[in-house]
């Protein structure tokens, strides 16, 4: 099934949708009801945006998104945990996304913010500006079960969070990206990459995207893997894999390996059981076979009950 469907609560500026709340997405093209979506139908004159019920039906997930409002149910989808990173089309979702102020009055149009704040002070009303960006906090939007995310500026919209994920203050998920599992990020998970059950990204951790720099490389982090504190990647690492602290990874990066020889880095994508790091006292980077467990994840801390 190639379909999704969701009534939403839009909001609209001048007749352009600024944001989509879909509070029961479906994969299929026959939208759930959502029980008195049409009290929060209303006029909010101190952001001149009205708000009202919108139905969004996509026909076909592997094609382009054609509107925000698509856009949006693309987003819910994949936090709402029914679709996995990377498994529909959202090619030039940028494009669809209206720029927004993010307040604490709900989504404003980056034109108005000035106007707004001073209609809004002249109700003896603070507004705080959370962000300006395509993206807004997932939490927001959707709260998935089973996870905890200790400060919300850091996951957006369209982040995979998987049952038993932890998110630190520090840590940080974009969209079409995150965890399948149980995870510890005390790093950053870029868009598109997907990490697997029981890995750990430490702290200052950096997964390279395809966002920026012109990338290509889809980045998968296997099973029980670890990336130590303000250590790198830019291949896919295999399951049980460890990049050892402040060691960074990329794809044409040089490595010696234990019979002498020197590979990219690219070329051990993917192969489990390894421990990339540099020597002590030249520097270089190797890589070692592995055994054993590395200590794995404190499962106090991935407890929810």
């Amino acid at each position: 099934m190639n379909a999704a469907s969701g009534l939403g609560l839009a909001t609209y500026r001048d007749g352009a949708v600024l944001d989509v709340w879909y509070p029961q997405p479906v994969l299929n093209k026959q939208p759930l009801p959502v029980p008195a979506i049409d009290a929060a139908i209303r006029t909010d004159d101190v952001r001149q945006v009205d708000v009202r019920p919108l139905r969004c039906v996509v026909e076909d997930l592997t094609a382009p998104p054609r509107d925000a409002a698509d856009a949006y149910l693309r987003l819910h989808l994949i936090s709402h945990r029914l679709v996995l990173p990377r498994s529909i089309n959202l090619d030039g979702i940028f494009t669809l996304l209206p720029l927004n102020a993010w307040t604490s009055l709900g989504p404003v149009a980056t034109d108005d913010l000035a106007d707004t704040v001073l209609r809004a002070r002249s109700h003896g009303h603070h507004v705080t500006v959370f962000g300006v960006d395509r993206f807004p906090r997932m939490v927001d939007y959707v709260v998935p079960s089973g996870v905890r995310i200790a400060d919300a500026d850091r996951v957006r919209l369209g982040a995979y969070v998987g049952v038993g994920t932890v998110v630190m203050h520090e840590g940080f998920i974009n969209f079409n990206a995150g965890t399948l599992g149980t995870s510890m990020v005390e790093g950053r998970i870029s868009a598109g990459v997907v990490v697997g059950d029981g890995s750990d990204i430490g702290g200052g951790a950096s997964i390279m995207g395809t966002l920026s720099g012109g990338g290509q490389e889809i980045i998968t982090v296997g099973q029980g893997c670890l990336i130590g504190a303000n250590a790198g990647i830019g291949i896919p690492l295999g399951d049980r894999c460890i990049v050892e602290a402040g060691t960074y990874v990329t794809a044409g990066a040089q490595i010696s390996t234990p019979d002498g020889q020197v590979v990219k880095a690219r070329e051990l994508a993917g192969v489990p059981d390894l421990l990339f790091r540099r020597h002590s006292q030249t520097g270089a980077l190797q890589v070692l076979p592995r055994e054993g467990d590395w200590g794995g994840l404190n499962a106090a801390l991935h407890s929810f009950d």
